[in-house]
């Protein structure tokens, strides 16, 4: 964080912080928010928002019907919500004379590098232009497979996206706590998070609220992938006065996730944010420490197990022997070479397949460790 504070600001408002737990979005909460991204917006700060409430603002605008299972019914709320949603947050910052934008995302346009590189040009160019992205998943249209699943994991994508500084995931929680505050009077709050663990995750239970897709364990999910990214993580309630002010300037507030490394390379920021793994490549130790230690890539006498189905450029996980994930990168060969090539020398490479794409499973260029 500079001297200034942070400079590139993604904000994820959650259903629970837009309704303030009531059944409707909560106008003055909304105006509340948009005033300090709005505060921050002309003082020079990039604002990026990630909104979710596309579901909640169809049942308020069509007189609350009652909840479906069905995904169409869901998709038909999101699509008639989705542009009263949008038309309420042009309001609210028309007020404080903001522009926004709205873009709607799905995996998909981070999957494809191409689409990739195009969503991220248009977020540049939309704050280039003084203008601040309103991001939604897009509900109306995406199916399971193309889905992200969930907001707080949406706006882990948007930050990367972005080269964000700061990721703050607002709900109706003050942080993490020790235990749950809800039935455990002695429950903590962490203040802040070097490692996310499995104990950590025990923690996260789920949605507080139910009004929401995402609980704590999605928020850890988020923050695990921004702080690869080089991005600081913030989980804060939206209730907090001027939480978002206080935050962009560094106060302490919320649980504070800081980030592991500096931002990655334009490539790695894509192995990480876009395509899902289509496989996995179980190593052994020497395999693990050439990796780890070394600064390697992954040779195929390193792999002891080749699980899933893949193509040449998918990207796959790097597993140690206990199951662990290691790292993520782009493989050199199919999933049908690699299991003919596991625990071969690379100079026997040509020789089993007839060809050869290099000495590397994965070359170190194209691998990201987690």
């Amino acid at each position: 964080m500079s001297d200034g504070g942070y400079q590139r600001i993604v904000v994820k408002f959650g259903t629970s912080v837009l309704t303030s737990g009531t059944p409707r979005l909560h106008r003055p909460q909304m105006v509340n928010l948009a005033r300090q991204c709005a505060d921050l917006h002309h003082r020079g700060r990039k604002l990026i928002l990630v909104t979710s409430g596309a579901i909640a603002a169809g049942r308020e605008r069509l007189s609350h019907p009652a909840p479906s299972p069905t995904l169409a019914h869901k998709q038909m709320l999101a699509a008639v919500g989705q542009t009263y949603l949008m038309a309420l947050w042009e309001q609210m910052f028309t007020i404080y004379g903001v522009h926004v934008g709205q873009m709607l995302l799905t995996r998909a346009d981070v999957e494809r590098r191409g689409r990739y590189l195009n969503a991220r040009a248009t977020l540049h160019t939309l704050l280039e232009n003084q203008i601040i992205p309103i991001i939604n998943e897009n509900d109306a249209v995406a199916t399971e497979e193309i889905r992200v699943g969930d907001n707080d994991n949406l706006s882990a994508l948007v930050a990367t996206l972005a080269e964000a500084d700061l990721l703050i995931l607002l709900t109706d929680q003050p942080g993490l706590y020790t235990a749950d505050p809800r039935t455990n009077p002695t429950a903590e709050l962490i203040a802040e998070v070097q490692t996310i663990d499995e104990t950590l995750r025990r923690l996260a239970g789920g949605s507080v609220s139910g009004l929401g897709v995402g609980g704590m364990v999605t928020k850890l999910q988020a923050a695990a992938t921004a702080r690869l990214a080089g991005v600081d993580v913030i989980i804060a309630s939206g209730q907090t006065p001027d939480v978002i002010l206080r935050a962009t300037e560094g106060e302490p507030l919320g649980t504070r996730f800081p980030a592991t490394q500096s931002h990655l390379e334009s490539r790695k920021k894509w192995i990480l944010a876009g395509p899902r793994p289509q496989g996995c490549l179980c190593v052994d130790n020497g395999a693990k420490t050439a990796l780890q230690e070394r600064g390697r890539s992954l040779l195929p006498a390193g792999i002891i197990q080749v699980e899933g189905q893949f193509q040449r450029g998918d990207t796959v996980t790097i597993q140690a022997a206990d199951g662990r994930e290691l790292a993520r990168g782009l493989v050199q060969y199919s999933s049908d070479d690699l299991r003919r090539l596991a625990g071969q020398q690379s100079e026997a490479i040509e020789a089993i397949l007839g060809y050869t794409y290099g000495a590397a499973a994965v070359h170190r260029n194209d691998l990201l460790l987690l």
